[in-house]
């Protein structure tokens, strides 16, 4: 089966806890033309650690690394079911760390934007360890996604079922053990009774949605990923497009 149809085909084994928000990759990017600024000096990190380590839990239920402080403060919006967003993670996602977080002068937020009951339960799934975990599980997850696909497909009929299921407590529990997700996160850290218990947390699943629906209303977040740079929505959704953005912003 082509990548396009185990697309297609996942897309419709979770439409019916479809929470109808926005698309994957919506439009094209242009790639970024702006001319260059002054450059903003490098900014050194706490002794003894390095920027990629400082991880802050935002009011916006964001995971920020980088200098709290950091000048360029850019934010993606992101589905872990989204190919897009996979993408710019390959592409962009060390480089991002390694030179732009690790400068001091840019700091990076990811938060989630949820499309399905699969990105739902894997968000929940994220957020199971330590905040410093969240954003290599998302990374991780996007590195899989084709995999994850392909276990998803090997294991429609459960997972369909599993989705079906009114209490929600029983519900995302039983759709991580039907597409191979609670074995995946065992693999990378979140025992299975951890994933478990944070699974099955009053009003978890619930809180996530419930914050995507309402930062995409009021941000105009109708793709993705989408970025903001210091509160502003930028055009670019690729790493191609979007560095150059960050570095006519000083940051170079």
């Amino acid at each position: 089966m082509t990548k396009l149809l185990r697309r297609a085909a996942l897309v419709a084994l979770i439409a019916p806890l479809s929470l109808g928000l926005a698309a994957c990759g919506s439009k094209d990017s242009p790639a970024g033309t702006a001319e260059k600024g002054e450059k903003i000096a490098a900014i050194a990190p706490p002794a003894g650690k390095q920027w990629a380590d400082v991880i802050t839990v935002t009011p916006e239920d964001g995971y920020r690394m980088g200098n709290p402080d950091a000048p360029l403060k850019l934010v993606e919006y992101a589905s872990l079911t989204c190919p897009h967003c996979a993408h710019f993670s390959a592409e962009g996602g060390a480089k991002l760390r390694e030179q732009y977080v690790a400068s001091g002068v840019v700091s990076y937020e990811l938060r989630n934007q949820i499309h399905d009951g699969l990105d739902l339960t894997m968000a929940m799934l994220t957020r199971c360890g330590t905040p410093e975990s969240y954003i290599a599980l998302s990374e991780q997850v996007w590195a899989n996604q084709e995999a994850i696909v392909q276990g998803v497909q090997a294991n429609g009929e459960k997972v369909e079922a599993a989705m079906k299921l009114e209490n929600q407590s029983a519900r995302y529990k039983a759709i991580a053990d039907a597409a191979g997700l609670t074995e995946f996160f065992a693999a990378r850290g979140i025992s299975r009774d951890q994933a478990a218990t944070c699974l099955a947390k009053p009003g978890f699943a619930e809180a996530i949605v419930q914050r995507s629906t309402k930062q995409s209303e009021e941000l105009g977040i109708d793709g993705t990923p989408s970025f903001l740079l210091n509160g502003s929505k930028i055009e670019p959704q690729t790493w191609e497009a979007l560095e150059p953005v960050l570095q006519s912003a000083g940051a170079r």
